[in-house]
């Protein structure tokens, strides 16, 4: 494996090892020292086109943990904002001898681009609404903490699945570990042929919050929303945010989970996303474990990498 631009054609043994090595990697963030010397000369770039808190700081922390230098390059305060193109930034990077980049991009396709023109290790950080493989990774991750084998479970995606890079990659990686996968939006918000990838399609949150393992909450992402997809965003949470109520008809043990940035009282309300079946602080700690797991795997695997503190740099 030398990139990671999606989910989309990975099989499950390569999920799993990567999962089954993020487990691994758990156990750095838990010491004194937070670091061990893998990737020490490696250079990895963080590139990034779009705003952005979890993903960012997850891989830069997770590349740092790892001992490799890095730089990060933002848009807003790049020559970008002048006029260069991807391509032209890409061939300076290229100049720099970097041994990976990872880039997010709101032009679906761009890491592709890359990884086809330029010889570093591409890792796709969320590129428009196609994907975000390493988002869909530790949400798995997150799943399995609880649930055990993914395999048979139910997982509830809600909201704005048309543009959400979320919700495409984790459909492909969990239908892909065997689990079964229920989506419900507004039907301006749902992908058309969604059902030729296993997945069932609802249009009401209360068709399928009462017999979920996982409930995935999505945010509603006003950026892209054109103004005939929701009529206000006051009735989007009428109809398909997560309050107590809804919750209440749930399984008892059941898994609430969001991806970040939440909208408060939208997608969810104050109560669901700080009480107890919420995981959403779950989800940004094993991230830091499932970007060291792939930068490990796509950089550094042969090296060294869960040695003791004693081997820490």
């Amino acid at each position: 494996m030398r990139h990671m631009l999606g989910i989309k054609g990975l099989t499950r043994d390569e999920i799993t090892r990567i999962l089954d090595t993020a487990e691994r990697f758990k156990a750095v963030s838990e010491r004194r020292i937070k670091k061990v010397p893998t990737l020490r000369g490696r250079t990895v770039i963080s590139a990034f086109f779009e705003n952005s808190t979890r993903t960012r700081m997850s891989f830069e922390l997770a590349a740092k943990r790892l001992s490799a230098d890095t730089l990060s390059f933002s848009a807003s305060s790049s020559s970008t904002r002048k006029g260069e193109t991807l391509m032209d930034t890409a061939r300076n990077l290229d100049a720099m001898k970097p041994d990976a980049i990872i880039m997010r991009h709101p032009a679906s396709g761009a890491p592709h681009m890359l990884a086809r023109n330029f010889p570093w290790t591409v890792i796709n950080a969320g590129d428009g609404i196609n994907e975000h493989p390493s988002q869909a990774l530790l949400d798995m991750l997150t799943m399995r903490d609880h649930l055990g084998s993914l395999a048979g479970k139910r997982v509830a995606i809600v909201g704005d699945i048309y543009h959400s890079r979320v919700a495409r990659s984790n459909i492909f990686g969990l239908t892909t570990m065997g689990a079964q996968v229920v989506v419900a939006g507004p039907g301006t918000m749902c992908l058309p042929g969604l059902s030729d990838f296993g997945v069932e399609v609802r249009h009401r949150i209360d068709d399928v919050v009462e017999d979920a393992d996982v409930i995935m909450m999505l945010r509603v992402q006003r950026e892209r929303l054109g103004r005939a997809m929701i009529s206000s965003v006051r009735e989007y949470a009428r109809f398909y945010g997560l309050d107590l109520d809804r919750l209440g008809k749930a399984r008892p043990d059941v898994v609430v989970m969001h991806p970040g940035p939440i909208n408060r009282g939208v997608e969810m309300s104050p109560e669901v996303a700080d009480g107890e079946r919420s995981v959403i602080m779950e989800q940004v700690t094993n991230g830091i474990a499932v970007r060291m797991a792939l930068l490990y795997l796509l950089l550094g695997e042969g090296r060294p990498a869960l040695g003791g503190d004693d081997a820490a740099a």
